[in-house]
């Protein structure tokens, strides 16, 4: 797998895509960016309908869709019950479903490793955005530790250009953030260090910590990484 991503390409792809059908064809350039077997992503939107796009076999969506298994998989349960990304192996897969799914799944050459970043957009959209591989533990440990940020961004970019294709759907309605928190989620988003960002803005790291949780609230993110996800993606800091 890769070590070193082209983030920046990578986004500036995602921003030009004009249909579902350009991001299909993004997902199978991330997946060749970072050196995983495959990547996925499942939408279901405003209505309620769901659609599925990526690099799984057509015959494995297939069979997905007609053995309902969306009932039964401890991906989607799993992120309907969390907000932070998970890691496939964190799941319950102690049930006997689900471990007929797995096999299913790993039959169908999905991969024994998961990470899925679970988004909630407007009016009830939820989404994944997920990758998966077939290596050991260690591997993949150090992967997802070197990679988790990237796939954050990527995720929620991806879900967003996928909201433009959503009609009647009016622009987010987010409060301005202050100069001093647009600072401090540039510098964050740059890799800074919480102490490396308070003596760049010379203010202690209490002072810092009220700067985020309060553009943490205006854009109405879970935690720190998802309000870095918010602000770029909506044009309120650029790196």
């Amino acid at each position: 797998m890769a070590s070193r991503i082209n983030l920046d390409f990578i986004l500036e792809v995602l921003d030009a895509a004009t249909s579902v059908e350009d991001l299909r064809e993004l997902i199978k350039r991330i997946c060749d960016s970072f050196g995983v077997n495959h990547g996925m992503y499942h939408w279901v939107d405003s209505a309620g309908d769901h659609y599925y796009f990526g690099t799984y076999s057509d015959e494995w969506v297939t069979r997905y869709q007609e053995r309902a298994y969306v009932r039964v998989d401890p991906v989607i349960i799993g992120c309907h019950q969390r907000f932070h990304p998970v890691d496939w192996r964190r799941l319950d897969w102690s049930p006997k479903a689900a471990r007929e799914f797995l096999q299913d799944a790993l039959d169908h050459d999905v991969g024994n490793q998961g990470y899925s970043i679970p988004i909630r957009g407007p009016n009830g959209q939820f989404a994944l955005f997920t990758i998966s591989h077939t290596c050991d533990d260690a591997e993949w440990d150090k992967f997802t530790e070197r990679h988790s940020r990237d796939l954050i961004l990527l995720g929620h970019y991806m879900n967003r250009k996928v909201l433009e294709f959503e009609p009647d759907r009016g622009p987010d309605q987010v409060q301005p953030l202050s100069p001093r928190e647009i600072d401090a989620l540039t510098l964050l988003a740059m890799g800074y260090s919480r102490a490396q960002v308070a003596k760049t803005l010379s203010i202690s790291e209490h002072t810092l910590r009220v700067y985020i949780e309060s553009a943490r609230f205006k854009l109405g993110a879970i935690n720190t990484t998802h309000a870095i996800a918010r602000a770029i993606s909506l044009g309120l800091i650029l790196i």
